[in-house]
């Protein structure tokens, strides 16, 4: 009895003195960023059209890792659970619609009608990419809804390992080049900002995409299914929603969503192969836990925030502080950032959504 009441007092203190240690190395952090951030601006390596150039180029990797980040955080709203293998799902539609670009290649309808094709891809894509999350879900995950929350992601893990080998298999282990359309190579000039015509072309599709899914979720009948679901799932379901179908729906839409950011990231490098969903998966599960995991407009503000401290914050953090080659730290400031907020606000830039109710 007497060592279970110190174990109850020792350990709080623990705890405080943890969140100390935390507080002072994040604390620490962020002074070694604006030092290093004034520093490089002191400097004046970068015009201010190429600091422009760096925000533009970091839109394009954001809008790509919010798209992902949309599944992630439309499956954890739904179901409380992280889905690793939703970077394979990425992988699936993008890999797939290679073979459905290289046919429209080579037939010259790429170049003749460049915006219908890319239409075509997209929606290639996400269908192949949704069918590989609805058969995850009915395969993998629905038989283990019930279990402690460990073994889906263990589960999950597995499915990302068991997909990434399954289409190595099927397509090659190779790097396969990925056709782009003449209309959407070179630069467009906004005054002395030359910017590629491809980055137009991901950004404004990321967008409408993004908005039609808040437009879903919040204006539709199903998507108020949803919401309702995410509230609760058993009132949802005495009030006649069907779950089962509400969470189908959830895994098919953010596999779909998934499935054309594929084609759009494949655009970006003009490359696929079977491995290529790893480490964006993991960039867009650290942009929804950045926004708030489980909040629909987080997820899309924490892809954006991430892929423009991604493409600025090497060049302003590090610059000044004689790092060499500060692009390769990319993927290091990355996390960086996700410990920050992890430290100073865990529940993300938007926080988790609350339900009001009347």
């Amino acid at each position: 009895m007497l060592e279970t009441l110190q174990r109850r007092r020792i350990l709080p203190a623990r705890l405080h003195i943890t969140d100390l240690i935390m507080g002072v190395v994040g604390l620490l952090l962020v002074l070694l960023i604006v030092y290093g951030s004034i520093r490089s601006l002191a400097i004046g390596k970068y015009s201010g059209v190429q600091w422009l150039s760096f925000v533009v180029a970091g839109l394009v990797q954001g809008s790509v890792y919010a798209l992902i980040a949309l599944g992630y955080t439309l499956v954890y709203g739904i179901l409380r659970m992280i889905n690793f293998a939703h970077g394979e799902i990425f992988m699936a539609g993008a890999f797939t619609t290679y073979f459905l670009a290289e046919s429209i290649d080579g037939r010259g309808w790429l170049d003749a009608h460049p915006f219908l094709s890319l239409i075509a891809m997209m929606l290639f894509a996400a269908l192949v990419s949704m069918l590989v999350a609805v058969m995850l879900e009915r395969i993998a995950y629905r038989p283990l809804r019930g279990a402690p929350r460990l073994i889906p992601l263990i589960t999950a893990i597995g499915a990302s390992f068991f997909l990434q080998y399954t289409f190595r298999g099927l397509y090659g282990s190779g790097v396969e080049r990925y056709p782009r359309a003449e209309a959407f190579k070179g630069d467009l000039m906004l005054g002395s900002l030359a910017i590629p015509k491809v980055d137009l072309v991901v950004i404004v599709s990321a967008v409408v995409l993004m908005l039609a899914l808040y437009f879903f979720v919040q204006r539709t009948k199903a998507g108020m299914a949803m919401r309702a679901v995410s509230e609760d799932k058993r009132v949802a379901a005495l009030m006649g929603i069907d779950v089962d179908g509400v969470i189908v729906m959830t895994f098919g839409i953010g596999g779909a969503l998934a499935g054309a950011a594929g084609v759009l990231y494949a655009l970006i490098f003009g490359q696929v192969q079977f491995f290529m969903g790893f480490i964006p998966g993991l960039k867009a599960f650290t942009a929804a836990v950045l926004g708030g995991i489980g909040n629909i407009p987080g997820a899309m503000l924490g892809g954006l925030f991430l892929g423009i401290v991604e493409s600025v914050g090497p060049f302003l953090f590090l610059e000044g502080l004689g790092v060499p080659s500060p692009n390769q730290l990319k993927d290091a400031i990355a996390f960086t950032l996700l410990v920050l907020v992890l430290i100073f606000r865990p529940t993300g830039i938007l926080g988790e959504r609350v339900t009001k109710r009347a």
